[in-house]
């Protein structure tokens, strides 16, 4: 039987010592070197390397689970190149949610190809070569996480990072048979992420299901004071109950699908089947969001493209995405105000349609194209696949491509669930739901049946939960992490204190730990984690703490107070102090205690 890179399979598979986390990864570079390295990626990290990283993984929630990151979004040591040589950096340090992602256990691959500085919906615009759709090499694979989108589907990694500004998370997710999941603006870092609008951008998550999607967005949520957009005070990734019979908005005007009639088939049969899941039909006035989808590439949010690319002579770019960054030259102050005025008014109007409706369920794209059809009219077409995506991160809301069915020529159709802010958690269970109301479900392009793999993890919406920072055997990979994992803990950051903190290394534990004083003299910039979990839960982990380790409140860098880690004083008496090395787990790295 082949071997599904599902999470929840390669979680199950490890748990029961069914495979080794190696013999997996052997697998994923065995079917990138069938299939080829390009068009779908522009650089992979070396396989011996990525054992090695295995090796070195924290056994967090994402352990040995092999991903991969559009290039646009950097990875400390490999290059940045955007699908543009000309414009290729290296960075030293990974973006925030890479470095999150390896901090819950996941293993990194490489980085897949896209449309040059990610502008396009199609991936037919880099040097790189053209990925095209997992069924049918004629099509486009829809961009621009055009790699990203097809290494998912194609079974050569478990899940991809996208970005998303007028629909690149969504539009390949629907064209290759897989879940884009486009969260609400801010919530994930885009710290370390090119910017195509800086001020719409998203990272996105693509994977094989719901479930998968959910389970990865708990790691990569989380508030960067890094991140000038992020957003503070946001609630954590929770998939949530639907509860009260659910509202779900269909436009009450005719919807285009550009002469293709299957796409109208399949987005009708999609309604029916909602409506056999015991929803509420309520048809609603698409006017304002329509509108709002035509500013996003007329108004002057395309002048933001010059941010990153301004400097590039124009022979350096693909010649229909210099045409589009170039183009926004023209763009006026006055024009710009013009707009954000005009959005203000469409928001107005939008948000008295959401009165009306819990979530909306449109097609991702009306329909698709040949690649030979979108290099002949590239324009065009391009803005045809932007028609029902487009307005999305402009009026502030979340998303979620599912798969929804199959043209008759094996060509795939997907439609988006799209709540307000904030609604990621609810639209999680709404679209797993009606994922696998889908008769005979596979995932992407693979034989796996969707009813074969695990639902999402729906968590109670109201409960209350405690953040607790941890600092020594409790981290990731250490010998107590156990402790969190079983009690369903959530990994959600890697921070450090506040200064007037020390660390010291005490004798006669087992296994081994650390004791942090606050001494109101020490330089403090001590790592810990922050894990999430309910009262109940956290109750139950502060009965195993044994003397003289407690739970207090710590101070952390940014002025944030979380329960955490403290030691009697009396015990760091002769003890280690370990301070320098900036936490335990780098003192470990240097010492022979194991």
């Amino acid at each position: 039987m082949t071997l599904s890179l599902d999470i929840g399979n390669l979680v199950s598979l490890y748990e029961n010592n069914e495979i080794a986390p190696e013999a997996v990864l052997d697998e994923v570079y065995r079917r990138i070197h069938e299939k080829g390295i390009q068009p779908d990626w522009i650089a992979l990290v070396d396989s011996e390397t990525a054992k090695e990283r295995l090796r070195r993984a924290p056994r967090g929630p994402l352990f040995g689970i092999p991903f991969a990151v559009k290039d646009n979004i950097d990875v400390a040591g490999m290059p940045t190149t955007c699908a543009c040589p000309a414009f290729a950096y290296t960075p030293e340090r990974s973006a925030t949610v890479v470095e999150r992602l390896e901090a819950a256990g996941a293993i990194l691959i490489g980085k897949t190809n896209l449309d040059q500085f990610a502008t396009g919906l199609n991936g037919t615009r880099s040097p790189y070569g053209i990925p095209t759709s997992v069924f049918n090499p004629d099509y486009i694979s829809g961009g621009s996480s055009s790699g990203s989108a097809v290494a998912v589907a194609a079974g050569m990694v478990s899940f991809s990072l996208g970005t998303d500004t007028a629909g690149s998370g969504r539009v390949p997710a629907a064209l290759n048979n897989i879940v884009g999941l486009k969260p609400t603006k801010g919530i994930i870092s885009t710290r370390g992420v090119v910017p195509a609008c800086k001020s719409q951008d998203v990272v996105s998550i693509f994977a094989l299901t719901v479930a998968d999607a959910a389970r990865v967005a708990e790691v990569a949520v989380a508030f960067d004071k890094d991140d000038c957009f992020a957003r503070a005070g946001a609630p954590p990734f929770v998939v949530e109950s639907v509860g009260r019979p659910l509202k779900v908005g269909v436009p009450n005007s005719p919807l285009s699908f550009f002469d293709d009639a299957e796409y109208r088939r399949l987005y009708h049969h999609t309604i029916d089947r909602l409506a056999g899941l015991g929803v509420e039909i309520t048809p609603f006035n698409y006017a304002p969001f329509r509108d709002t989808a035509a500013m996003l590439y007329n108004g002057p949010w395309v002048a933001e493209r010059l941010f990153a690319t301004d400097d590039l002579p124009d022979h350096d770019l693909n010649p229909v995405v210099g045409d589009i960054i170039r183009g926004a030259r023209a763009k006026t102050a006055l024009q710009t105000f013009e707009s954000f005025y005009r959005l203000a008014d469409l928001c107005r109007a939008a948000d008295a349609e959401w009165k009306r409706m819990d979530v909306m369920v449109l097609p991702t794209t009306g329909t698709t194209y040949k690649i030979s059809e979108m290099i002949a009219d590239p324009i065009r077409l391009n803005s045809n696949l932007g028609v029902y995506t487009n307005f999305v991160n402009l009026l502030d809301l979340s998303a979620l491509a599912i798969p929804a069915g199959f043209r008759e020529d094996g060509i795939p159709f997907g439609v988006t669930i799209i709540g307000r802010a904030f609604a990621d958690g609810r639209i999680a269970t709404i679209g797993d739901a009606l994922h696998r109301a889908l008769a005979d479900a596979k995932l992407g392009a693979t034989q796996t049946a969707l009813s074969d793999t695990m639902r999402v993890a729906v968590r109670a919406a109201k409960k209350k939960t405690v953040q607790v920072a941890v600092v020594g055997a409790h981290l990731s990979g250490q010998p107590l992490n156990g402790q969190l994992i079983e009690r369903d803990a959530i990994y959600r950051e890697t921070s450090r204190t506040a200064a007037g903190y020390r660390l010291y290394a005490l004798s006669g534990t087992n296994p081994p730990k650390p004791g942090l004083v606050y001494e109101g003299t020490g330089p403090g910039a001590i790592e810990v984690e922050i894990w999430e979990m309910d009262e109940a839960a956290f109750g139950s982990f502060v009965a195993l703490i044994p003397a003289p380790l407690g739970i207090g409140t710590l101070v952390l860098e940014d002025g944030r107070r979380v329960k955490g880690f403290l030691c009697e004083s009396h015990a760091t008496a002769g003890a280690q102090d370990i301070t320098g090395f900036g936490g335990w787990r780098a003192w470990l790295t240097r010492t022979d205690v194991a």
